[in-house]
């Protein structure tokens, strides 16, 4: 019988002042029973419109049947048909905003929580299953996927089960891309993200890591001299972007994108374990209403600031946080700043020690659709922090695009390439990811790198 209890099953979690002072894992996972319970609450709809919500096409419907006959592993094998980082993505996907959007249970209560159970799968797999994942038989052509992070790795992956001779080759001197050093450990445990780059190398993926395309070797000496028949761009977006404002160029301030990578990559919250220290002081401000701002001031408050500020020049309403890390983060202390804007940044002696901000109101909608944000006059006034960290926003790093001129980009600096294939305007070379639309979720940029994976198949059977 189904379960029609109108709310989800809760999920286990740390207490809040308890969490906000670690980084283990926040959220705990669900028991086989609660799985089981939360799965009957599925009514196998015939039309599946949850299906059509997901950037990778999970047959989400028959996993969670799976699930509720108890059927674990089978449940698991159905994710990984379609969605190569099926634990990554049960913890890190938006999946109010896709899949759990579009479930008919959320139309009278809360949705399935396909999320939590596409995790609970991908978990018990890793917890049980003794599987012999075995390399499928080479069929000699070499492609060249650029960036490690979502889009390359199920690119590189989509290829590999295809038979292609696949190399990535990753700037950092650790492969995972964003997953690796822009999500932090208590929302995604380094330790899933080396299993599933690990499953990969099975497949016969060669990571070449420390290998910055662009410097060491171009694309095109990748096509010409070292034998790659086609190439994928998944960069990313690694160029983080200011505000251009007086007092950015002081002791204190960080773009998030350099915050997060000393703490995630660099282990900085080991310090002194890992010899990688930095300073966040007592009380920190963070600009910005993503989700990279909130995992911004929970590192902070988790690293000792006593009082963490995240400051939004809109409402909460317009946030393009999920719903969830906002939650989380008020739980966790996090101070919002909402309707305020920062005008400058204070020094003394070169250090911060304050931000000057203004008030805000909503005017009319602009052309992102949300209502634009207009000083009230007056309103000056500063906080006393010690730290700022600039949450703004990301753009693909220009490296790539200026050692290959045949490469098309847009006025944002994304590669330009066809929507069906990710087809750029370099014959044989793909693109997807934040290296084409900037900053976006880790489940969009391996839908990206799904559909580039089926389109360079299809170019080397007709070319090769």
């Amino acid at each position: 019988m189904p379960n029609m209890n109108p709310k989800k099953i809760p999920m286990p979690q740390q207490a809040p002042d308890v969490r906000n002072k670690n980084f283990e894992e926040v959220e705990q996972g669900y028991t086989n029973d609660m799985a089981v319970e939360e799965a009957k609450r599925c009514l196998d709809c015939k039309h599946k419109p949850c299906v059509s919500g997901c950037p990778v096409n999970v047959r989400i419907p028959e996993f969670i049947g799976e699930i509720v006959k108890g059927n674990f592993e089978n449940a698991y094998q159905i994710i990984k048909d379609t969605n190569a980082l099926p634990a990554v993505c049960g913890r890190v996907c938006p999946q109010e905003n896709q899949c759990e959007k579009l479930c008919v249970r959320g139309f009278k209560g809360e949705s399935v929580a396909i999320g939590r159970l596409e995790r609970f799968a991908a978990d018990y797999h890793m917890a049980n299953s003794d599987e012999v994942i075995e390399k499928p038989a080479s069929n000699g052509i070499k492609v060249a996927v650029i960036g490690s992070g979502p889009a390359g790795l199920t690119c590189a992956g989509d290829l590999a089960k295809l038979g292609y001779d696949v190399t990535v080759f990753e700037a950092f001197h650790v492969a995972g891309g964003v997953l690796m050093y822009g999500i932090p450990q208590f929302r995604l445990p380094k330790e899933i993200v080396q299993r599933e780059i690990d499953s990969l190398k099975v497949l016969g993926v060669r990571i070449e890591t420390n290998s910055v395309v662009g410097k060491l070797v171009s694309v095109d000496e990748l096509m010409r001299e070292e034998g790659f028949k086609a190439v994928f761009i998944g960069s990313g977006a690694g160029l983080p972007a200011f505000m251009g404002i007086e007092g950015e160029n002081l002791c204190g301030v960080y773009s998030s994108n350099e915050f997060l990578t000393r703490i995630n990559l660099m282990k900085a919250y080991r310090f002194p374990d890992y010899e990688t220290p930095i300073r966040v002081g007592k009380r920190v401000a963070v600009v910005g209403g993503g989700n990279v701002a909130m995992d911004a001031a929970r590192c902070a408050k988790r690293l000792g600031a006593e009082e963490v500020y995240i400051i939004y020049r809109r409402s909460e309403e317009e946030m393009p946080a999920r719903r969830e890390e906002v939650h989380h983060a008020k739980e966790e202390g996090i101070v919002f700043k909402l309707l305020t804007n920062p005008t400058r940044i204070l020094g003394k002696d070169g250090w911060v020690n304050g931000i000057e901000c203004v008030e805000m109101t909503l005017g009319e909608p602009d052309e992102s659709g949300r209502r634009r944000p207009q000083e009230k006059a007056g309103s000056e006034h500063v906080l006393d922090v010690e730290t700022v960290i600039i949450a703004i926003g990301q753009t693909p790093n220009p490296l790539i695009k200026d050692t290959t001129p045949e490469l098309e980009v847009n006025r944002r600096g994304g590669l330009v390439v066809d929507e069906k294939t990710g087809l750029t305007s370099k014959a044989g070379v793909y693109a997807g990811g934040d290296a084409v639309t900037g900053a976006a979720t880790v489940i969009l940029a391996m839908g990206a790198g799904k559909t580039a994976a089926a389109a360079i198949d299809q170019y080397l059977k007709e070319n090769y």
